[in-house]
């Protein structure tokens, strides 16, 4: 996964090197193992790990990801990438991350709570200080939050909490709601065109590509063409959101629905307007980013893009608009719902979604601004927002020197 450039951030702002120094290290990390025997799998043992990137803004903010390919390095940059989509969006948020190298299909129900509950307390002063404050990512869910929270017994140690237990409404669908409404702006400055005369295809039907597709089709936007883990399907008249809800609920996968069967590699090469990866990292690479012919990619994933794919698309004038900026929206929901727990307050869905839309709306400008102004991708322009914010927070806290 691609972290963040300094020498094409230092080409547009000046970046005092104690602040390079501390943005390009992590904070501080911690490894330890889950250890349980469950049955009848016997003894389950699970590397997991917490790590702080960057503090300087807020408690370390990042979801908990259950997933077999989880490392340390792999928790690092998704760390890392919080930190600049928390000072990008503007929330009093540090970066952090943590991880548990499992199957979570594997531990299916009572055995996958015993594994969370292991996790609380193994790292109980983390989330009891509020040091760090997880939320559901790659195979952890908002019940999953809901347990973190019945051990803890503190609604502010973990953000995506079901409604009923104290999260907030509109939290769930926070990042879809947020890719979309990037995916209108970007449309509108970057193609001249309204949102709903674009053709999307979407890579991913789980929580953030559901309802990605719901809320553009919302917007009158035509989902041409979506694809998951078993399969895909296009249509070029558009395909009825709800009923492809309804069919992937019923049968956990695309594979199937009525229209024509595509690949994930067919959904990426689809001529679309956007073309919106929204499932797992590394996806457009330098082997098939020449094959791409959307006019322009929101990255709802994180890391969709490799660099080497990047410059495969650059090359050939196809803009994105990066991670940090388009998937922010869940970070911005998860601020909303630490602050309701903390200060008791009620919140309406409206309410999430107008400061969601709100914070990117902001952000959005500010790197179209800088993008203008310095003649810079979209990505770079997103870095160089996010440091200068990090550098100025840095200097508040007298981290850095005032000039230094």
């Amino acid at each position: 996964m691609p972290t963040i450039d300094f020498d094409q951030v230092k080409a547009c702002i000046d970046v005092p090197p104690t602040a390079e120094r501390l943005l390009s290290k992590c904070e501080k990390e911690i490894r330890f193992s889950v250890n349980l025997l469950l049955y009848p799998h016997g003894l389950v043992e699970a590397d997991a790990y917490i790590v702080y990137h960057n503090t300087a803004r807020g408690p370390g903010k990042g979801g908990l990801r259950i997933w077999p390919t989880v490392t340390a390095e792999h928790t690092r940059a998704l760390a890392e990438l919080m930190t600049w989509k928390t000072a990008l969006v503007g929330v009093p948020f540090g970066g952090a991350k943590s991880g548990i190298a499992l199957d979570p299909s594997a531990l299916p129900g009572a055995n996958k709570t015993a594994i969370i509950k292991e996790y609380v307390h193994m790292i109980s002063s983390e989330l009891m200080s509020g040091a760090y404050v997880p939320a559901p990512d790659l195979g952890s869910t908002a019940s999953d939050m809901a347990v973190i929270y019945g051990e803890t017994h503190r609604p502010e140690s973990v953000t995506g909490k079901p409604p009923r237990v104290g999260g907030l409404p509109g939290r769930r669908e926070a990042t879809g709601y947020g890719v979309a409404r990037i995916a209108a702006l970007a449309s509108e400055a970057l193609l001249s065109q309204p949102i709903n005369q674009a053709r999307v295809a979407v890579q991913g039907f789980g929580n953030v590509g559901g309802w990605t597709c719901r809320f553009l089709a919302e917007q009158g936007a035509r989902i041409v063409g979506v694809a998951d883990l078993t399969g895909g399907v296009y249509r070029e008249g558009g395909l009825p959101i709800d009923e492809l809800s309804a069919y992937v609920a019923e049968k956990k996968g695309l594979a199937g629905f009525p229209g024509d069967a595509i690949t994930n590699e067919q959904l990426l090469a689809l001529d679309v307007d956007l073309l919106i990866p929204a499932a797992v990292e590394s996806v457009i690479d330098e082997h098939n980013a020449g094959e791409v012919s959307a006019r322009l990619i929101i990255e709802a994933a994180n890391g969709p893009t490799t660099p080497a794919g990047e410059a495969v698309l650059a090359r050939r004038g196809i803009p994105i608009v990066p991670d940090i900026l388009a998937n922010s929206g869940g970070v911005v929901a998860s601020y909303v719902e630490w602050h309701q727990a903390k200060s008791g307050a009620m919140t309406k869905k409206e309410e999430t979604y107008q400061t969601v839309a709100e914070q990117l709306e902001a952000a959005f400008s500010r790197v179209r601004s800088t993008v203008c102004s310095r003649r810079i991708t979209h990505r770079v322009a997103a870095w160089v927002v996010a440091v200068d914010e990090l550098i100025r927070t840095m200097r508040d806290r007298g981290w850095i020197p005032a000039q230094g």
